[in-house]
């Protein structure tokens, strides 16, 4: 692990043009490596061109913009992907337009992709791994605030406010080296957990509305009838997918989100790995946290028994 780790920043070192992808429907830990890595780079090395790239989520627009390029900014360009385990998950298909490419992931290497591939399921969040990697080559890499903040977002998020079991001795340790920098990370946690009326609303609805098959799978479907009754938009709604992680017989929950010409599927579980089903369904993820797609609402009962199969 430690070559692949020196031979990205090898190979870091030597373009002058970057440009940083993740996947869709972005998470905090997909902007935050993103958008750190470019702070990280920018800051480390001032001369390159480094840019980041994919749709944009107005409630995380306080992690960090989007670049806008044209296609001919990828030739001779370096990609990096980060927090994407499948190419068909990465946000802007142009990544395969670089001369070379990287992936930086903490999720299980079903699909390996990459000139050079770094995946450690062992991390917490690519924005763990990042900071890891910037804190291991002090001599290639200078943290600054705007890095450390976009980290700490990314690693906040994916640990549950340090809450879940993806918290080791050494997520601690390199989040107080973060938390050295001053970028009020009080601001973070307000900005991540802050709900409006609206989505307190639809929350009361989901607990009051869910089904739960017999196996203990419980789900719940937002149409585009019903984004439109709450006045809410697609990621702040599934953002609500833990809200039935609060019923202890649930072992597996699950939202169906209308999305125009497909269903995205955002499954999770408290200890049944599901990542094989999401993969079933044109998706993947961790075990206990995975994303899927599916073209009809005729496929809702496919991945519910998908899962009965999988809940013990």
């Amino acid at each position: 692990m430690e070559k692949i780790k020196s031979e990205i920043v090898e190979t870091i070192k030597k373009y002058s043009t970057i440009i940083i992808h993740r996947h869709v429907d972005p998470d905090p830990d997909a902007l935050g490596s993103q958008v750190g890595l470019k702070h990280l780079l920018k800051h480390s090395f001032p001369s390159k061109e480094i840019f980041v790239v994919g749709e944009e989520v107005d409630k995380l627009l306080f992690i960090g913009k989007m670049d806008i390029i044209p296609d001919n900014i990828y030739e001779g360009a370096l990609v990096i992907v980060c927090d994407t385990a499948n190419l068909s998950r990465i946000s802007d298909s142009r990544f395969r337009l670089g001369d070379g490419l990287i992936k930086i992931d903490h999720h299980p290497d079903y699909e390996p992709f990459g000139d050079l591939s770094w995946v450690d399921a062992s991390y917490s969040s690519a924005s763990e791994m990042l900071t890891d990697l910037s804190l291991e080559f002090p001599d290639d890499f200078a943290m600054n605030k705007e890095t450390a903040k976009a980290f700490y977002t990314g690693i906040l998020s994916d640990t549950g406010n340090f809450m879940n079991g993806k918290i080791t001795p050494r997520t601690l340790n390199l989040v107080s080296r973060l938390r050295a920098y001053d970028f009020q990370p009080e601001r973070i946690h307000n900005f991540l957990q802050v709900k409006s009326k609206n989505s307190s609303r639809l929350q009361k609805d989901i607990l009051i509305g869910f089904k739960v098959s017999d196996k203990g799978v419980a789900y719940f479907i937002i149409t585009e009838d019903l984004l439109k009754l709450y006045n809410m938009d697609r990621n702040d709604a599934s953002n609500l997918v833990n809200t039935l992680s609060s019923v202890r017989a649930n072992k597996i929950w699950v939202f169906f989100i209308e999305y125009p010409g497909k269903i995205r599927v955002r499954i999770r579980s408290r200890t049944t790995p599901i990542d094989s089903v999401a993969r079933q369904f044109n998706g993947g993820g961790h075990p206990l946290a995975s994303g899927a797609s599916i073209d009809s609402w005729e496929e809702v009962d496919q991945v519910i028994q998908a899962l009965n199969q999988v809940c013990p």
